[in-house]
């Protein structure tokens, strides 16, 4: 009769790439933390913006890094013939357009665009929805947000009409003729317009970055695991 027992028995090639590849895996979870916890600063840092006193927007081009994310205010007149709705922006389920249209900032030829909020989509495409024209001089409260300045779509023409599909800044100035600023406003004040006004914060990712550090320590116990488990050899005695 004879009977078997197990014996560890690393071999050196073996342990050098698990030590590695352990010592790579932890390091990038690490990093990933890290990531985390940067995104989370700038989160704060970004909503304690958001939360301030609203600022006046000047008649003059500004930096978007410095007002991105900022509550500000601007004064003027809308330039309602120049409006434009930006297509399948969805609340609630129900699919609608956001109303864009630039403000003439008082005393100046330059203009701000305001997001002035979420319009629902009629039971056609063509039946586009009538916004209440506002004239004369107003104050607009809201926060500053940059759109990308080039959006890549496969098979998107550049827009003709008053629906389109993103908003780039460097098309509208063409588009229109207007100087405007470099950012958006995305109106919080109140206004009879039957506009819906709800505002998604951007997410900085920080959990995205948490569950990849996650990762990258599971990969490093089963690593481990796999390790301890290929090196055990078996013995047999009579």
């Amino acid at each position: 009769m004879s009977a078997s027992r197990w014996r560890f028995r690393p071999r050196l090639a073996t342990t050098a790439a698990a030590i590695a590849f352990c010592a790579l895996a932890v390091s990038l979870g690490n990093w990933q933390l890290r990531r985390a916890e940067e995104r989370e600063r700038a989160q704060r840092q970004l909503e304690a913006r958001a939360a301030g006193a609203a600022v006046a927007l000047p008649g003059r081009l500004v930096d978007p890094a410095v007002w991105v994310w900022r509550r500000v205010s601007a004064r003027g007149a809308y330039a309602e013939a120049h409006t434009i709705l930006l297509d399948n922006r969805v609340l609630d389920g129900r699919a609608g357009y956001h109303v864009v249209t630039p403000l003439r900032l008082a005393g100046t030829e330059l203009h701000v665009l305001v997001d002035r909020g979420w319009a629902p989509q009629g039971r056609t495409r063509a039946d586009l929805p009538r916004i209440p024209v506002t004239e004369g001089t107003l104050t607009v409260e809201g926060i500053a947000v940059a759109p990308p300045e080039r959006v890549f779509t496969l098979g998107e023409a550049a827009p003709s009409g008053v629906v389109w599909q993103h908003l780039s800044l460097a098309r509208y100035r063409d588009r229109t003729g207007l100087a405007v600023q470099p950012i958006v406003v995305q109106q919080t004040s109140a206004a009879d317009d039957r506009l819906v006004r709800r505002w998604e914060r951007p997410d900085a990712g920080a959990d995205k970055n948490r569950a990849y550090a996650l990762q990258w320590y599971v990969f490093a116990v089963l690593a481990l695991v796999l390790y301890v488990a290929l090196n055990f050899e078996r013995i047999r005695a009579e």
